[in-house]
This record gives C-alpha cells, structure tokens and sequence, in this order.
C-alpha cells in the first residue's frame, strides 16, 4: 500500500519548480493531490494530466495566497471535491531582490504577504480542519536565506526566518491533536527562481559544489508528509543545501 493512499495533500504554488515536484513526489505515494497556482494555468493544468496519466488523482486551484478570502475559497473548494486535507505544503513564494537603501516598501510587503503571510493564512485555514480530523503533516518551505541572510534579500530573507519561527510556535500549537509541523529550508535549487543567478560565485559557498534538484526537495518534503517514521518529528528545520549551513 502506498503510504499516503486515501490521503489528500495540497501544495501552494505547485504549478512549477519545488512545488511540481512535490506534487509529483507525494502524488506517488497515492495521495490526492490540490496543485494550488497564481497566475500559470497552463503548467497546472499539464501536471494535472501527468499525475492522472499515471493513474493518480489531482486538480488545479487558482488562488493568490495571501489573500484570505482566495485562500478560504480555495480550502472550501478542496473540501467539496474530497472533504478531507491530510497534508498542507506552504510552498507558494516570490523574490523581489534588491539592496536595502533600494528597496521600496511595496517590494517589501509583497514579499512579506505572500511568503509569509500566506503561510499564516493557509495553515490557520487548514489547521482547523486538521484539528477536527486529529491528524495531519504540515510541511514550510524556508529558506537558508532565512536562516543565515543574504545581500539583496533583506525582504525575502526576514520572510523565510519568521516561516522558521512560526513552524516552531504552531508545532508546539498542535501537537497535542497529533498534528506534526516541521519546515524545510533549501538552498540553491535548479529552479526558474536561481536561474539568472551567477554560478560560479555561488557553488564556491556549497560544499557539494552543485546546485540541488526540486526532486531532492520533494524527498524530504516525502519523508515528512508520508513516511511513519516522520511522525515523532516536529518543529524542526531540515537544510536541503549541499552543506550551506552547518549548525
């Protein structure tokens, strides 16, 4: 038996990069599986078929998550197609980089709302679903942005550290209901988010010396949502980065 059968995952920002291989990851191991997207449709819409292609089960939901009324509206429509949320991955994100004397208010909080305040959001919403149920896995998608800072991101990287701390709070929060909530935190990944980086500068800081792939991502976030053994973890921070971080 798959070890998420029966069971229905949805994934913010799921139409491409970590996200779409999450999906694909958790859709494996049977679950049914929300793919949450702002604005690429099409992309969404192709991994619904590959999924059902391979004999699972998804649909495509468009919400901007942080947006309450979007987000209540795309957890109600999870709930009439299934009645059930097993699995919640907060993975929707933006970067808007920029030094910080450059910086403009705006791309502060548009950063802030959607990294951060859309993880509030999704998990408030779910959370009381999951309450009901005494179960569930929440997963966080962080950063070692938020974890060790970086020139640029003063936005992105002060986003991704309160992720950090608000997994550790609602972990403490739940865990009397059974509900486990722990985050990973990636480093450099193949994504269309690194694309315009600068190679060379960055991999002299990663110890492996590579950029990760979105389906070493997808593993951890696997093991987390899926696997038994995952289920007397919670509150902790698992760096997927090559050796980035090292506490």
């Amino acid at each position: 038996m798959k070890l998420l059968e029966n069971k229905v995952a949805l994934i913010t920002g799921a139409s491409r990069g970590i996200g779409r291989a999450t999906a694909i990851a958790l859709a494996e191991q049977g679950a049914k599986v929300v793919i949450n997207y702002a604005r690429s449709s099409a992309a969404a819409e192709e991994l619904v078929k590959e999924i059902e292609s391979s004999g699972g089960e998804a649909i495509a939901l468009q919400a901007d998550v942080s947006q309450a009324d979007q987000v209540d509206a795309l957890v109600k429509a999870a709930m009439d197609k299934w009645g059930q949320i097993d699995v919640l991955v907060n993975n929707a994100g933006i970067t808007k980089d920029t030094l910080l004397l450059r910086m403009k208010p705006e791309d502060w909080q548009a950063v802030i709302n959607l990294n951060l305040t859309g993880v509030f959001l999704c998990t408030r919403a779910i959370a009381k679903i999951m309450l009901k149920q005494k179960s569930g896995r929440i997963i966080n998608i962080a950063s070692v942005a938020g974890q060790m800072g970086n020139p640029g991101q003063a936005n992105y990287s002060a986003a991704k550290a309160g992720v950090i701390g608000f997994t550790k709070t609602v972990a403490k929060e739940l865990a009397p209901r059974g509900i486990t909530v722990n985050a990973v935190s990636p480093g450099f990944i193949a994504t269309d988010m690194t694309a315009d980086l600068k190679a060379d500068k960055i991999l002299e800081f990663i110890p492996l010396g590579r950029y990760g792939d979105p389906t070493e991502v997808a593993g951890t976030i696997r093991f987390l949502a899926a696997d038994p053994a995952a289920s007397y973890i919670t509150g902790q921070v698992f760096n997927v980065d090559g050796g980035m971080v090292m506490a």
